[in-house]
């Protein structure tokens, strides 16, 4: 542990069908350091009313030189979005998996582009099989 250091944390789940996801973090910054920065984000999506989302963040900071944030959020697939979508010729799967590639697409755009694109493709697999 070093003074003046910075950790950002980014968190996203989905949850489909009886799916439930969990955030355990934690942040400790000791009395000792000066000018530590955290920022923890716990975003969650549930592509139906059965999912479940639950977050548990732990937070400790001993100095007072040192700053901490943490916010989450969740939020369920609008189905007027999903029926907009069909009304444009997209298949129900199609109109859900553009809304998760959406949700993830912030975090995705910063892994290497094979991956990506594998992210992309397990999601589009996975929605073909949730939805209808």
């Amino acid at each position: 542990a070093a003074d003046e250091t910075t950790s950002n944390v980014v968190s996203k789940s989905i949850s489909v069908g009886q799916g439930r996801s969990t955030y355990r973090g934690l942040v400790h910054i000791p009395k000792h350091l000066k000018g530590c920065k955290n920022n923890t984000e716990c975003d969650a999506l549930l592509i139906n009313t059965n999912s479940r989302t639950d977050t548990y963040p732990a937070i400790t900071v001993r100095g007072d030189k040192n700053a901490t944030q943490h916010e989450a959020s969740v939020s369920k697939v609008s189905e007027d979005l999903i029926f907009y979508m069909q009304q444009r010729g997209l298949t129900e799967a199609q109109a859900m998996s553009l809304s998760v590639n959406g949700f993830i697409n912030d975090l995705a755009s910063q892994f290497p582009m094979e991956y990506s694109v594998e992210l992309k493709r397990l999601i589009d697999l996975e929605m073909e099989g949730s939805v209808g």
